[in-house]
């Protein structure tokens, strides 16, 4: 077993991921009752997974993932990734964040887990104009 190899696949899964991907694709990557999280949601099942990278492709322009960097122990790997897209067809500048994502593979290579990490605070919630004034005045009274 190969693990190092399993993430490499992934990572180039992950990067070249888009709205053709396929059923069948995705059941060669995921196991079919996989768990995936990030900070809006949580699912257990591959049409789930399915729904949520579709929604992503619906509601954003261009989306996509770059692996950065990829460290494996065992059955599990780190994949540090820049997330770019755009919010509108009319919108002329790319919009990006990083995060990390932790992937529990099986031993023939599937992906069973799919965990991603990134602060949702900055990266969301504080691009919207009435959220953005809340969040810092709730910083500025926290800091040292």
């Amino acid at each position: 077993m190969n693990y190092e190899q399993y993430a490499q696949n992934y990572a180039l899964f992950f990067e070249n991921l888009n709205i053709n991907v396929t059923l069948e694709e995705y059941k060669e990557i995921f196991i079919e009752d996989v768990y995936f999280e990030d900070p809006f949601q949580k699912t257990n099942d591959i049409d789930s997974l399915i729904n949520i990278f579709s929604h992503m492709y619906k509601t954003l322009e261009e989306p996509s993932f770059k692996i950065t960097e990829a460290i494996t122990k065992g059955n599990i790997s780190y994949l540090r990734w820049t997330f770019r897209y755009k919010t509108s067809k009319n919108s002329k500048d790319f919009q990006s964040f990083i995060g990390v994502s932790r992937v529990e593979f099986t031993s023939k290579g599937k992906v069973s887990s799919h965990i991603d990490y990134w602060d949702s605070g900055v990266n969301i919630y504080e691009k919207i104009p009435l959220l953005k004034h809340i969040i810092k005045l709730i910083k500025n009274k926290i800091k040292a």
